[in-house]
């Protein structure tokens, strides 16, 4: 039985494209049936990949490729999450804190996974609700974050917020993030949040420019449901889930986050320290400052 992999990418950038050959030659060397997304099937121009359509695009797969910046995986993450494919990141962009390797080290990723040498790591996700009227009028999730922003920039969005069935507060502000522990390095760290390790089980609420005494961010148990209601006097809004889906919130509406009923499933390939990932991504200055001034 031949194995099957899926590659994504992102075929408007030259240097992309080029790397996502590389990949695809050495998998159909090693005997694997790689698929790629029909419509970008001829950019790549190699032969013997097999097009497919979104819907079925990661279904059976051993693994899923996602060559590109963050932007790249959580596109891949939509197709690998509801068929459980393990997701390997690969970074051709600039920080890509989402991949497991960089370009550089493209050849031993490839080679590592045709040897079957890695494991597979569940993430954490959010599955999101839209509520209006007392029906769910939208449903979502994210890998990252879901965010509630105001939607005009000249006024401020007014919410409130409540945890496990109880109101905590109301905040004048520009939004909300919930994020999980894989997504407290993206929106939810700029907008003030913690680092979270990935192996801690938690839900992140952020409030973004708030003016609110009461304004720091919060960390609740993995079980614990949030709801930000956007007060029906204030303007209207937008969720972002991931920065990939967005809709549209009248006021009134209310958004429900809660732990998503399916992770992500990541590989692993040579497992590092969470803190060596921290250091290396954000160049953080571990030798001391004098040391680097010699």
């Amino acid at each position: 039985m031949s194995r099957e992999a899926l590659l994504i990418t992102h075929t408007g950038r030259r240097a992309s494209t080029g790397h996502a050959q590389t990949v695809a030659q050495d998998l159909l060397r090693a005997g694997f049936r790689v698929r790629v997304l029909a419509d970008e099937a001829g950019d790549l121009g190699v032969p013997g990949l097999v097009p497919v359509g979104a819907e079925e695009a990661a279904d059976g797969v051993e693994i899923v490729f996602a060559l590109g910046g963050d932007g790249t995986l959580l596109r891949a993450a939509e197709l690998a999450r509801p068929v459980r494919a393990p997701l390997l990141g690969i970074n051709l962009g600039r920080v890509g804190f989402l991949a497991e390797a960089e370009f550089d080290d493209l050849d031993t990723a490839v080679r590592d996974v045709c040897r079957g040498a890695y494991v597979v790591e569940e993430r954490l996700t959010l599955d999101v609700e839209v509520i209006r009227d007392g029906e769910v009028v939208a449903r979502s999730w994210a890998l990252n974050e879901a965010s509630v922003e105001k939607g005009s920039r000249e006024r401020m969005l007014e919410v409130l917020v409540e945890v496990d069935g109880r109101p905590l507060s109301r905040y004048g502000c520009d939004g909300v993030v919930c994020a999980t522990p894989t997504g407290s390095t993206a929106y939810a760290f700029s907008a003030g949040g913690p680092v979270v390790w990935p192996g801690v089980e938690a839900l992140l609420l952020v409030p973004v420019s708030a003016h609110a005494l009461f304004s720091k961010p919060l960390v609740a148990a993995p079980t614990s449901t949030f709801v930000v209601t956007v007060e029906p006097y204030t303007t209207f809004a937008l969720l972002n889930c991931d920065g990939r889906r967005m809709f549209e919130l009248d006021p009134g509406s209310k958004v429900v986050v809660r732990r998503g009923a399916e992770p992500v499933r990541v590989v692993r390939l040579q497992p590092q320290p969470f803190t060596d990932r921290l250091v290396k991504k954000f160049a953080l200055p571990v030798d001391g400052w004098r040391a680097q001034q010699r």
